[in-house]
């Protein structure tokens, strides 16, 4: 990765963060730890990795993205409104009566969304359904698979997993939000958490674990060419990953935050953005 590719990418990290925050802003309270977690993911995936076009998401050889962590919507919007899927004004109407924005992902509702979750390990089945049918078709697109790790309790997840490796459905590239946290507490004290990246191996995926907040190391392996297996992408992440009060809030998952917090977080993510595009010349 060149370091203008990194720095961009940097960039876009930032600006979804600043996207999350200011949709928590407008309502109030949200979802907002597991949505900054995986910013840095779909800074990489939206920013230089997937193909689609904005002016016609429903196009069939796109690459796909399905949140089964559905409440990480913010993060997603953010995303997709970065790029402009939909006007960025609109992610303020987020879980706002009429919207096109609910706290999770729905299809039906929102432009660029593949497919809706929110009941956790849904998203998994349906994420391996549409990855085998696309590669039955003969497309050369690839589907990403977000789950949560608490999201790995439900037994659908590995009903799913043991299908896709059956069936190597290579075209599939699943990862895990390994941020230590779920609703009601850590993943250790609620279930202990095996060897994700082992679970899957025996399963008969291809694995690795990274750093989720590392936009180099994101990149590579997102452009890896895909091997004969489907791929299961441990990301070791921070929940909360960006905004310092956020990370260091035990119970984070969802937060009410008042918007005079909220402006303190949005100056900090705006300076660090600043001082980016400084560097840059910009």
């Amino acid at each position: 990765m060149d370091s203008e590719t990194k720095r961009g990418l940097e960039e876009f990290a930032l600006e979804i963060r600043i996207g999350i925050v200011e949709q928590i802003k407008a309502r109030g309270f949200g979802h907002i730890g597991g949505s900054l977690s995986v910013a840095d993911a779909l800074a990489v995936l939206y920013g230089a990795v997937m193909s689609y076009d904005p002016k016609n998401p429903d196009k069939e050889d796109r690459d796909k993205l399905v949140s089964s962590k559905g409440h990480a919507g913010p993060a997603v919007y953010a995303a997709l409104a970065l790029k402009g899927f939909f006007p960025y004004e609109e992610l303020k109407t987020l879980n706002q009566p009429g919207t096109r924005l609910p706290s999770h992902c729905d299809r039906l509702k929102t432009k660029g969304i593949d497919m809706t979750t929110g009941s956790l390990g849904q998203g998994t089945s349906l994420a391996v359904g549409m990855a085998l049918g696309d590669m039955l078709k003969g497309r050369k697109n690839r589907v990403f698979l977000i789950t949560g790790d608490g999201e790995l309790d439900e037994g659908q997840a590995w009903e799913a997993a043991m299908f896709a490796a059956a069936k190597k459905v290579n075209n599939l590239v699943w990862l895990v939000d390994y941020n230590k946290k779920q609703l009601d507490g850590y993943v250790k004290d609620i279930l202990e958490p095996f060897d994700f990246e082992a679970k899957f191996r025996s399963f008969g995926f291809d694995a690795v674990t990274i750093d989720g907040n590392d936009i180099e190391k994101l990149y590579e392996v997102f452009t890896k060419p895909a091997g004969m297996r489907p791929l299961a992408v441990i990301l070791d992440t921070v929940k909360g990953s960006g905004v310092k009060e956020v990370e260091d809030t035990v119970s984070n998952h969802s937060m009410n935050v008042g918007a005079e917090v909220c402006d303190k977080w949005l100056k900090q993510l705006g300076d660090e953005l600043a001082a980016l595009r400084k560097e840059a010349g910009r």
